[in-house]
């Protein structure tokens, strides 16, 4: 399970990249472990009572925490919330994604995965895919209002890649095309959930450490 990722980039220019304004965003770029805030982009709908508005809202860039507060019976000895979303059929889950406005694009420019024991030291290595094509990408997330304003990564079956170090799921990756990033975040649930597929391992570039 995905538990860093960075996002070394400056909040405007992640705004940029994702056709939003930053709106004075603090983010100046780093790593983004459980329990801390990072940028994430909605649709602009943040308040869901009410009827829709009848015009497209813009797309916004807020700072959510990373990890959804659990079930009560599933919150016993958890240390962080809910970091990531794989069974996407859960109760917990399912009413969410079939709502756009719940749907947010996560940008980063690389995520980690564990990896083997270093010879040298005995500790396990950290492992940090980056995208070939896409300096900044963008994964897709759910989020969750409960006490503080929270998201979780969506995942998929991991790609020939990550399953040669022992994952069997990895973020969902989305392609570096806008009309994506618009159907996740906007989209039905017929056409949003077609993009939860692996990224091409071609497409993935490794950094161990």
């Amino acid at each position: 399970m995905t538990m860093l990722y960075r996002l070394d980039a400056p909040a405007p220019l992640v705004g940029r990249t994702f056709e939003t304004d930053s709106h004075s965003d603090p983010w100046n770029g780093g790593p983004v472990g459980p329990n801390q805030f990072a940028p994430v982009i909605t649709a602009g709908r943040e308040a869901i009572a009410g009827p829709a508005p009848r015009a497209r809202q813009p797309r916004r860039m807020v700072p959510r925490l990373w990890g959804v507060v659990p079930p009560l019976s599933a919150s016993d000895n958890r240390s962080h919330g809910i970091l990531t979303a794989r069974n996407l059929d859960s109760p917990f889950w399912i009413g969410n994604l079939r709502n756009s406005e719940f749907r947010c694009l996560v940008p980063m420019s690389a995520f980690m995965e564990w990896g083997g024991l270093d010879p040298t030291s005995g500790k396990r290595r950290q492992v940090w895919y980056g995208c070939a094509d896409q300096p900044i990408f963008a994964v897709a997330g759910v989020w969750k209002d409960s006490e503080v304003p929270a998201f979780a990564l969506v995942t998929c079956p991991a790609n020939a890649a990550l399953r040669e170090t022992g994952r069997e799921t990895m973020p969902v990756v989305l392609p570096p095309d806008p009309r994506a990033h618009d159907t996740w975040l906007r989209g039905g649930w017929d056409k949003a959930s077609a993009l939860i597929t692996p990224y091409a391992s071609s497409m993935l570039t490794t950094t161990t450490r």
